[in-house]
């Protein structure tokens, strides 16, 4: 098999392993952070009990996204390495400021937040709480910030086949970066609310109705009705933003093969990259034009421009229509779920019973 295959199969199983646990720990600092807050302010031991319950996922996700990010990072290097050398002078810079200004912080106080209850003071708990759930925050940061730049790259320039800094600023904010940034932390939200409200579903069909219970399900819950809405506005301008610096990405989203106007909203599909067309389609009339332009005459960029220069469709058409139809489902899911804890102070069985599956929907 090509060497070349074989490098993207392995940082790819890597990659996809590694993002499970920062989608974790990236959000559940913040929920840890929250449930503190309230048993500071209530006395109300079941926040804490909640917290315990938690706080032991979150420390299981910190180990395993350091070790396979270890892997990763060597990756880098290993796998790619005509490309480190050409970028490695930004890359470099990036992931050392991730380990050295996030990692550092989030090592140095876990420990604390982990075993610290009653050892420390309670607001050297706390402290180190926040510390640790800013420090995931800005680990994701970092790493967004040269994701971003590897899709947008700005503020260098080339020198003999390598890319020097000219401008740091740039480089870091570069057009993309804001959007990947909230998109990626929304996600994480999303993430840890379903995995917590799915978990806590769980344990309410199995019988418990603990105080600690009910209010892991209800943050989950309600976190989770917030932030759907947000994410999908975010995802909205994120296209936008796609489609304005990556047409191509998005031409193989859409499965669109000419640029034109009136360009419909493909709902089911089979691209066949060999014939340059869609097999069973079914489509709504101007959806991509109305989409992302906004505009049903707008003018949608096609395949075909880009041959030879864009990702393979099949897999990225189908990829974004599993989460767009996972999106819709978590709104629903989320919201029916806060009309019961809110109005009727209850959760239906088999509202329950589809919440436990919806664990896994934020991945």
């Amino acid at each position: 098999m090509d060497p070349l295959i074989l490098s993207r199969i392995q940082f790819g199983a890597n990659i996809s392993f590694h993002i499970l646990f920062p989608a974790i720990t990236i959000a559940l600092g913040w929920v840890l952070l929250f449930f503190k807050l309230r048993y500071n302010a209530t006395g109300d031991s079941a926040w804490m009990r909640a917290y315990f319950t938690w706080v032991k996922v979150f420390a299981l996700s910190f180990a395993m996204g350091v070790v396979s990010g270890v892997t990763m990072s060597f990756q880098f290097g290993t796998n790619w390495p005509g490309y480190m050398e050409t970028v490695g002078n930004i890359a470099g810079p990036l992931l050392a400021y991730e380990i050295l200004t996030a990692f550092f912080l989030e090592a140095a106080f876990l420990g604390i937040m982990l075993f610290g209850f009653r050892r420390v003071s309670n607001r050297t708990h706390t402290l180190a709480t926040v510390l640790v759930a800013g420090g995931t925050t800005l680990s994701a940061f970092w790493i967004i910030a040269l994701n971003s730049w590897m899709q947008t790259p700005v503020g260098f320039e080339m020198r003999n086949g390598v890319a020097h800094a000219t401008d740091w600023w740039a480089i870091v904010f570069n057009p993309s970066m804001p959007y990947r940034l909230v998109h990626m932390l929304l996600a994480s939200g999303l993430t840890v609310s379903f995995l917590i409200a799915g978990l806590s579903a769980l344990r309410y069909l199995y019988g418990d109705r603990s105080e600690s219970m009910w209010k892991a399900l209800r943050t989950g819950v309600f976190t989770a009705a917030i932030l759907i809405p947000i994410q999908i506005f975010a995802g909205d301008q994120h296209g936008l933003n796609t489609l304005e610096h990556q047409p191509q990405k998005i031409a193989a989203m859409e499965a669109n093969w000419n640029t034109g106007r009136n360009v419909p909203l493909v709902l089911f599909a089979l691209p066949d990259e060999a014939a340059r067309e869609n097999k069973f389609e079914v489509a709504i009339p101007d959806g991509a034009s109305l989409i992302l332009r906004h505009s049903a005459g707008g003018v949608v960029p096609g395949l075909n421009d880009y041959a030879g220069n864009h990702p393979p469709v099949f897999p990225v058409f189908w990829a974004f229509r599993i989460m767009v139809g996972t999106g819709v489902l978590m709104l629903v899911v989320s919201w029916s779920a806060a009309f019961f804890l809110k109005r009727r102070h209850s959760l239906p069985k088999p509202l329950a019973l589809v919440m436990v599956p919806m664990a896994l929907s934020g991945w």
